[in-house]
């Protein structure tokens, strides 16, 4: 999948300024509630005109976001960091007028920090959070006292002011660290679900088209027939007409054109979709055929568990096995020295496919995170030696992990060798095992007894 879909450049542009708005109303009816609150029940004396006019200046603001950008506007990067910082400086000129950190609110200047961390790049958020610290430490140090309409200031003692100006730049910085990173891997596993999503979408739709192809070669050989027989009566019939019958003998041949094609076709087609069910065997060597001829050795070794005279289980041919399996095997494949081995073992109860590599295996530090993505797991020199462009983020195991789970199996990732070494063991089961085990309720399709006839063929309706 190209890489940007869901591109940190453009995070800004997720957010809706509608949404901004909302949160701001909601704080302006609030600073209006305090005001009143503070001045007619607990009596301080506030100088209501400046504050009002500060709290007026976000309702300014948003009656112009309001009348001048569309309700679907999402804003730039720059327009939310300016929106951003613009509610940082409103809050603070309130904080000046009432009490600067004597004024318990002042603890709300945490938010457009954290708006900023998961929504903007990490230099506008450096910014933001930058312009928070300055400001609160400027009303810490230079405010407005807060005092009664009897003249008695209220203050905090001096260790508490300092303290509750060192809790708040701890927040931002930690908060601005917490959800910056909550929402990294919220978006990561967004493109990478995204990713899993297309992948899955596209096996289907050469699955439906290929059936498509199938079951149109089967139609039209019916009337190709018909037209080859007519054509060859005709070219038997107009032997005194030479220019007529290379006319019929041309029809004739390119009757029997289009059925080799519509053969061919058609053999593609039910190779893809009509074989709903496949032996064990089968599944694997379509996952293992595009990285047969690359140069290592593939070793299948299929037994059963059970007993000696148990048939290889027939499993269901879903597009999201065969996809899995695929990208486990060219992971192997990617990473071993000489071979790969894909053993298939079943019980009375499961199935399980081990894929074995001679490469260097799993890195212990990170072998637990194996199937998460953009999880650097390899060494990147080697990495980009084996596979020119590979970037070592995850996304192929990822993959593959979703889709099997989807079908039911689970996986785990171990190495052969109980020492690390970045050494390959060339011919040897030395390097990584990936196990994926279903039950076989998930995978094999019921018994013979339990199924139905697929029925006669349907006509395609023009």
């Amino acid at each position: 999948m190209p890489s940007g879909i869901l591109n940190e450049h453009r995070r800004s542009n997720w957010v809706r300024l509608q949404t901004l708005i909302v949160l701001r109303w909601i704080a302006i009816i609030g600073q209006f509630a305090a005001i009143t609150v503070a001045q007619q029940v607990f009596n301080l004396n506030l100088d209501i005109g400046l504050c009002f006019m500060a709290v007026g200046a976000a309702v300014i603001a948003n009656l112009i976001a309001i009348f001048v950008f569309p309700e679907n506007k999402r804003l730039s990067e720059r327009e939310l960091t300016l929106m951003l910082v613009f509610d940082i400086i409103q809050l603070s000129s309130l904080l000046f007028l009432t009490g600067g950190l004597h004024n318990p609110f002042a603890l709300l200047i945490l938010a457009p920090v954290t708006i900023s961390a998961t929504a903007l790049r990490t230099r506008s958020t450096i910014l933001v959070g930058l312009v928070a610290i300055v400001l609160v430490t400027f009303v810490m140090q230079i405010h407005i006292p807060l005092q009664t309409v009897q003249g008695v200031v209220i203050r905090m003692p001096q260790i508490f002011v300092f303290g509750f100006w060192l809790a708040i730049v701890i927040g931002v910085i930690f908060l601005g660290l917490y959800a910056r990173r909550v929402s990294s891997e919220i978006n990561s596993m967004s493109e990478a679900l995204l990713a899993t999503q297309m992948t899955l979408a596209r096996e289907q739709k050469i699955s439906d088209l290929a059936g498509v192809v199938a079951a149109t070669a089967h139609e039209l050989g019916t009337p190709l027939a018909t037209i080859k027989l007519a054509s060859a009566e005709l070219v038997d019939e107009l032997t005194m007409q030479p220019e007529l019958r290379d006319d019929a003998q041309l029809i004739n041949e390119q009757a029997d054109r289009c059925r080799e094609i519509l053969h061919s076709m058609g053999r593609a087609g039910k190779d893809d979709l009509l074989i709903r069910q496949a032996p064990l065997s089968a599944v694997l060597n379509e996952a293992a055929e595009p990285h047969i001829d690359r140069g290592k050795q593939l070793r299948f070794s299929l037994h059963s568990d059970v007993t000696d005279l148990s048939p290889e289980p027939i499993v269901w041919r879903k597009p999201e096995i065969i996809h899995g399996l695929r990208n486990l095997i060219q992971n192997a494949v990617d990473f071993s020295e000489t071979a790969v081995w894909i053993d298939a073992i079943w019980k009375d109860a499961q199935i399980t496919v081990r894929i074995i590599d001679d490469g260097p295996g799993f890195p212990p530090q990170v072998i637990g995170r194996i199937g998460d993505p953009f999880v650097r797991f390899r060494n990147r020199i080697t990495a980009r030696a084996k596979r020119p462009g590979y970037q070592g983020m995850g996304l192929g195991l990822f993959i593959a992990k979703t889709l099997l789970e989807r079908s039911g199996a689970e996986l785990s990732f171990v190495n052969a060798r109980e020492g690390y070494s970045l050494q390959p063991n060339p011919g040897k089961r030395s390097g990584a095992i990936v196990e994926v085990v279903w039950p076989r309720s998930e995978i094999c399709p019921p018994p013979k007894s339990n199924r139905q006839g697929l029925g006669e063929n349907q006509k395609i309706e023009s």
